[in-house]
């Protein structure tokens, strides 16, 4: 199956009242309306970048349906907070990967298949019997009718294309979210985030560190985040940069303080990972360093110059178990200028607002 998993550390969410309503929160639940049952069984930055086509979806059944579908995402239940902030998903089906029990959200009018190519998520959905399946074409299953898969596209315009063919019209640019409600824990801080679900997606800490230390030289505030299992990098991190022991966020953010913490920093400095998703959906200015995957396919949109993005056009496995050879060439001093670049994009930017 053509799909990159990409398993992010932390799950950042907002406050929403609709969360203690048991029949939205309910997958099964929430009347007999038509159900519409969306799989992206995968990690932060997936259903991120999945958003424009949730919206899409959310959109199109509203005018077919009056009110519309209720949209069931099969995600995991971690990012139930997150999705419910997007305003296109009414409940979420504790779901991760495909090697899971059978999907089982009652009676399913669609079926869409955000997750990947097939077969493997297309059977997955077939097995809850769907009114249609919405999904790539694969010679399994002849009947959907579907695109064909490209494998160079950018994430989020690939899914805006799936459900653009079945007559939802998407916008690959639609990724901002609202900003939590909850206070951020370090506001206006510059936040690096050294970690990243494999080890080829890894700058090295003794990098980050140096590029942290520049930054608190330049008078900014910085903190150093991760998650519960990246507490002694960024602690590393944190101790070569000579930040102090408060400076060390990592494994104490609540996952809505985490969302909070990005939306409301100053910067965010990370590799190809959630965080780095975060900072687009909320745009705050941010330096990614991309490797061995390019940016043209989980980078920011275009025109966006306070998201400077790093790659030295190298690709390789992102699921390596060393930090790719791509990833290493990019050096301290690129890093610190492309955060300058982005600090100094979004500043005019707010002048031209003022």
């Amino acid at each position: 199956m053509a799909v990159t998993p990409r398993p992010e550390d932390g799950d950042p969410a907002r406050e929403d009242p609709a969360r203690d309503d048991p029949a939205r929160d309910d997958p099964a639940g929430g009347g007999p309306g038509p159900r519409m049952l969306v799989l992206r069984a995968l990690g932060l930055g997936d259903l991120l970048t999945a958003v424009p086509a949730l919206r899409a979806l959310r959109r199109g059944s509203r005018s077919a349906a009056g009110d519309g579908a209720r949209i069931v995402l099969a995600a995991p239940d971690a990012l139930a907070p997150l999705a419910r902030a997007t305003g296109a998903v009414d409940a979420v089906l504790d779901t991760s990967g495909l090697d899971g029990p059978p999907l089982r959200a009652g009676p399913v009018d669609t079926a869409v298949n955000l997750h990947g190519s097939g077969p493997e998520s297309h059977r997955l959905l077939a097995a809850t019997d769907p009114g249609r399946l919405l999904a790539f074409a694969h010679p399994e299953f002849p009947e959907l009718g579907g695109p064909e898969w490209d494998a160079g596209e950018h994430e989020a315009a690939r899914w805006c294309r799936l459900v653009t063919a079945y007559g939802f019209d998407a916008d690959p640019a639609d990724l901002d979210l609202p900003r939590p409600q909850t206070p951020s824990p370090a506001p206006g801080a510059v936040v690096v985030h050294p970690g990243a679900a494999y080890p080829a997606r890894r700058w090295p800490a003794e990098r980050f560190a140096a590029v942290a230390a520049a930054l608190r030289d330049a008078g900014e505030r910085v903190v150093v985040t991760g998650g519960a299992g990246e507490t002694a990098l960024a602690r590393r991190v944190a101790d070569l940069a000579g930040l102090g022991a408060d400076a060390d966020l990592s494994g104490r953010t609540p996952l809505p303080a985490l969302a909070a913490l990005i939306a409301g920093a100053r910067l965010v400095v990370c590799g190809d990972t959630g965080v780095a998703h975060l900072a687009t959906a909320y745009r705050t200015p941010s330096a990614v360093l991309f490797g061995p995957t390019p940016p043209d396919r989980w980078g920011p949109p275009p025109g966006r110059p306070e998201h400077a993005v790093l790659w030295a056009g190298r690709h390789g496995d992102p699921h390596g178990a060393a930090p790719d050879p791509g990833l290493l060439e990019i050096t301290v001093d690129e890093a610190v200028r492309a955060s300058a670049r982005a600090l100094a994009a979004h500043d005019r930017r707010a002048l031209q607002h003022c």
